[in-house]
């Protein structure tokens, strides 16, 4: 049986490196994020979201993601609604991708709200990635060519690295790359021998 491992972080932690650095050693990793997004594509999320937030976040029969940001990113309460929408479809597609990955002895589920979601409750064990806040400030200004306003915001609606750490196996501390792998081999060397 496939050993899961839960690998989250803040935005800007570097959770993606990582991960693509983990898919380089041959390891299957499940990206939560991008999955949501496929998945928010369907027919039958699309409904449920335009029921609840109202068929304005509807253009051409597919979801406006800038509106529907500027509804839920400034309330928790409708993030939350949305989180509660998507979450279980996501579950269910993990769950089938681990299915269809079992031949391999250890999987990495990728996810920025891992324990937010409750999908930590599905992992055997948890890696978090933390960084210095201006460290993940600045990595997101760059990449995403926003503001540290919105980056802030965003940071919010995720819980703390304190609080990751507090419920977490493993801490990867990423400030420079090669020592971040150097962090990642050993890591993934403990688990394969256990």
């Amino acid at each position: 049986m496939s050993k899961i491992i839960g690998l989250t972080g803040g935005i800007g932690s570097g959770k993606t490196l990582i991960a693509n650095y983990i898919k380089s050693l041959g390891i299957p990793v499940y990206i939560a994020d991008d999955e949501a997004r496929k998945l928010m594509d369907t027919s039958e999320v699309i409904q449920a979201i335009s029921k609840e937030f109202g068929s304005q976040i509807i253009t051409n029969g597919k979801l406006n993601r800038q509106e529907l940001a500027k509804v839920v990113f400034d309330n928790p309460e409708k993030l939350q609604n949305l989180n509660t929408i998507v979450h279980p479809h996501v579950k269910k597609h993990f769950s089938s991708w681990v299915e269809n990955h079992k031949e391999h002895p250890l999987l990495v589920k990728e996810a920025a709200i891992l324990f937010e979601s409750g999908g930590y409750k599905e992992c055997d064990i948890v890696i978090t990635v933390s960084a210095p806040i201006e460290t993940r400030l600045q990595r997101v200004i760059a990449r995403d060519k926003t503001d540290k306003e919105s980056v802030l915001k965003r940071m919010q609606n995720q819980w703390t690295d304190e609080q990751k750490i507090a419920k977490s196996d493993y801490v990867i501390h990423n400030l420079s790359v090669e020592d971040t792998k150097k962090q990642v081999d050993k890591i993934i060397d403990l688990l394969k021998n256990q």
